[in-house]
């Protein structure tokens, strides 16, 4: 009899950040985010040299846990949730941990996108979602094998989720999302009038 197995499987973490940890304030960081990112002009600059649409504190802030109590918590929440995942990719740590590298706000406007990248050097990403109003664009996940499929035709339409080259994500606010940094993601345009605010991470096994 014929045997058909899946080999190599890409895991993506999705859970609600209040499933484990204590329960995060949505208003309360969608309102930290905007204010550090009115205060940081160091930021604003970078975002206007770099032209990247909206904001991003990623090339100028290293100390949110410091700067508002409510990213502490937040800290605090997310490495429970890393943990878990770590768990469930059967990871052998070798008596090491993974630990928080680096957070950053990413406050997308109109027409903004970003486009697609992979996170070097770290090994899980995730995104946590501050605001994410009606039309606001999905989160864009690439099949890593992309680059060695040469000839092979394109899926069908309706293929089974696991079967396609592009997997589109719709989060909610107070979900996070977790994966591992090789996999290749992007933002799609956002097509809502107002602002898609997310708070994005990177963990290290140190």
């Amino acid at each position: 009899m014929s045997q058909i197995d899946s080999l190599f499987v890409t895991r993506l973490y999705r859970a609600h950040l209040s499933e484990l940890g204590k329960p995060i304030d949505a208003e309360e960081l969608e309102e930290s985010c905007l204010a550090i990112a009115e205060d940081d002009e160091a930021g604003q600059d970078w975002c206007a040299e770099n032209d990247f649409p909206g904001y991003t504190s990623y090339a100028s802030l290293t100390d949110l846990p410091w700067r508002s109590p409510i990213f502490k918590d937040l800290v605090k929440v997310l490495n429970k949730h890393v943990k878990a995942f770590a768990q469930d990719l059967e990871f052998d740590l070798d008596g090491r941990k993974l630990k928080l590298e680096d957070i950053w706000i990413n406050i997308l406007p109109h027409g903004g996108i970003h486009t697609s990248h992979i996170h070097p050097h770290s090994v899980i990403s995730g995104t946590t979602y501050v605001a994410m109003p009606t039309g606001a664009s999905a989160i864009k996940f690439e099949d890593p094998r992309s680059q060695m499929m040469m000839a092979a035709p394109v899926r069908k339409k309706d293929a089974r989720p696991e079967m396609r080259s592009f997997i589109y994500v719709a989060p909610e606010v107070g979900e996070v999302l977790l994966w591992e940094s090789w996999l290749r993601h992007e933002v799609p345009m956002n097509m809502a009038e107002d602002d898609r605010i997310s708070v994005s991470f990177n963990y290290k096994w140190e």
